[in-house]
């Protein structure tokens, strides 16, 4: 059996003028022509084709090829070598694309998150805070809740102006509640349990349903983890245990 250039275009996926040029650089030249001159290929140059895109698949140069596929034809390397060789290519081949693909979906999650922000808008928004720093942990702790999943959906629509809004309303919250503190205001009163409520509300608008009892919990981290203590207490001392009596003092009055 022989092939036409236009035949063997089409079973590998590339072009006549490909064909072409590796024929005149001695990288595939076709066994046969025709009585009118035509490139005819044979099974065994349609192997020596599948081999060239191989090697060109992984990136190699067209005189690397040449060569690597020269050896091996006239015996100067071993073809069980040769196949090992393929297969540790393929296997460097295969990581370097799951690292690719690792990189694409942290930019899905990035975006997912609503922060398609460029870098201006981030610190705009952000300020020094990095809004993806605890996106990994995050997903991990409560990838398979269906809280999680809602706070993908709605944050995913946000525009910059969107989260420049919730900084807004995080920021007046946390000026109130430390005024409230300086006027010793204790976390059980009317006053503390009204902006532990407003808290609760906050994240129910932006996020997903937040529930007296996902509230509670969110009240004890708060303590609990440093980085949320460290966060809370940054804007009065004390804060963090202040803002978790009240919410579960406010979870009570809800739920008893």
């Amino acid at each position: 059996m022989n092939y036409s250039v236009g035949q063997v275009a089409g079973f590998a996926g590339v072009t006549v003028r490909t064909l072409h040029h590796y024929d005149d650089i001695g990288l595939l030249v076709p066994s046969e022509r025709s009585h009118a001159g035509h490139r005819r290929y044979s099974d065994a140059d349609l192997d020596r084709l599948q081999q060239i895109l191989f090697y060109r698949e992984l990136g190699f140069p067209l005189d690397e090829v040449a060569a690597l596929l020269d050896d091996q034809a006239t015996g100067k390397a071993d073809p069980r070598a040769h196949l090992r060789r393929q297969h540790e290519l393929l296997t460097a081949r295969i990581e370097k694309l799951r690292k690719m693909a690792a990189a694409v979906e942290h930019a899905m999650e990035a975006r997912t998150m609503g922060i398609d922000l460029t870098p201006e808008e981030r610190f705009e928004v952000f300020g020094d805070n990095d809004p993806e720093q605890y996106a990994e942990e995050v997903e991990q702790r409560w990838g398979d809740t269906d809280e999680y999943a809602d706070s993908q959906r709605r944050t995913a629509r946000y525009t910059k102006e969107d989260w420049k809004r919730i900084q807004a309303e995080a920021a007046d919250w946390g000026e109130r509640y430390g005024a409230l503190m300086s006027a010793d205001e204790p976390p059980t009163g009317e006053a503390a349990m009204t902006l532990a409520e407003e808290h609760r509300q906050h994240i129910c608008t932006w996020f997903y349903e937040c529930s007296y009892e996902i509230h509670r919990c969110l009240g004890d981290m708060y303590v609990s983890d440093e980085r949320f203590k460290a966060f809370y207490d940054a804007l009065r001392p004390g804060l963090a245990e202040h803002l978790r009596d009240a919410i579960a003092a406010n979870a009570a009055r809800h739920t008893s």
